[in-house]
């Protein structure tokens, strides 16, 4: 027989009672945001990047021969990938920041009725943080329906290829059915050849180059749609966790208003008590 330490049991209900506060504690909406906001940032940033080079490729080898004609394109596709970065390193500090600042109001609202005071300045931190979460998801639906642009071009071109290869395609000339990428305004209207024909349009939409541009296009516009979604999910957490510290704080203020006159009616009875025994 084996005899059971007295205080092992003692210090297994301690780690056992730690650990559901622990795990009490823990923000789980904003953490699940988190989660999600940084898997759509970064489907976003790295499929849109590796998307935006396949289109310069793409545009390079089938429809703008001459440097100049699609030199401006170029640079403006940089300046975009240098912004993915930018967007990248920021969302992973505010998603960080934003989960800190939920275990923060979490802590408060656990330890409403204790000692637990909420000062003015991190309610105006939760404050500045809903209205800043608020100016990202509007800037962020406007990025979503930006990134849905390419897919639409990639669409029309893949459907372009699907109507050569349908039957119907054979009662007429295949080299009539043209994509021309000029009248969207990606290159100039003097660029050469700016559109592509028959077998050459289809050739393009077989390559792989064009098919990998494609989906990542489409994934990376879920992934903005995912931002999106987070950073609606952030604000609803955000603005409940500062109606529970505006509400902690009025009730903090008012305790310490019933305990300041609860102190002073026990001055005036004791008071009285003594003036009572001196007289008699």
């Amino acid at each position: 027989m084996t005899d059971t330490h007295p205080f092992s049991s003692v210090f297994a209900s301690g780690c056992f009672e730690c650990c559901i506060k622990c795990l009490g504690g823990v923000p789980y909406a904003s953490l699940v945001a988190t989660i999600l906001c940084f898997s759509g940032v970064a489907l976003f940033c790295g499929c849109g990047h590796v998307a935006l080079t396949g289109t310069v490729n793409i545009l390079e080898n089938h429809f703008s021969k001459m440097t100049a004609d699609h030199e401006m394109l170029t640079n403006v596709i940089q300046l975009m990938q240098y912004v993915i970065y930018g967007i990248a390193s920021f969302f992973f500090l505010y998603g960080i920041i934003l989960l800190a600042e939920g275990f923060y109001t979490t802590s408060a609202v656990k330890e409403l009725h204790s000692e637990f005071k909420t000062t003015i300045c991190g309610r105006c931190i939760s404050g500045m943080f809903v209205f800043l979460t608020y100016i990202l998801g509007v800037a962020w639906l406007g990025v979503f329906g930006f990134s849905a642009v390419p897919v639409f071009l990639f669409y029309n071109m893949w459907s372009t290829c699907a109507a050569i290869k349908s039957p119907v395609a054979n009662l007429t000339n295949i080299d009539s059915i043209c994509v021309d990428v000029r009248q969207y305004g990606i290159i100039p209207w003097n660029a050469t050849p700016g559109k592509a024909c028959g077998t050459t349009l289809s050739d393009i939409c077989n390559s792989s180059e064009f098919y990998l541009s494609y989906h990542l296009y489409i994934v990376a516009c879920a992934g903005a749609g995912a931002t999106v979604i987070a950073l609606i999910h952030f604000l609803m957490i955000l603005s409940a966790n500062w109606a529970y510290l505006k509400d902690a704080s009025q009730m903090h203020a008012y305790q310490d208003i019933k305990m300041k006159e609860e102190r002073e009616l026990q001055d005036i009875t004791s008071r009285s008590k003594e003036c009572l025994n001196s007289y008699t």
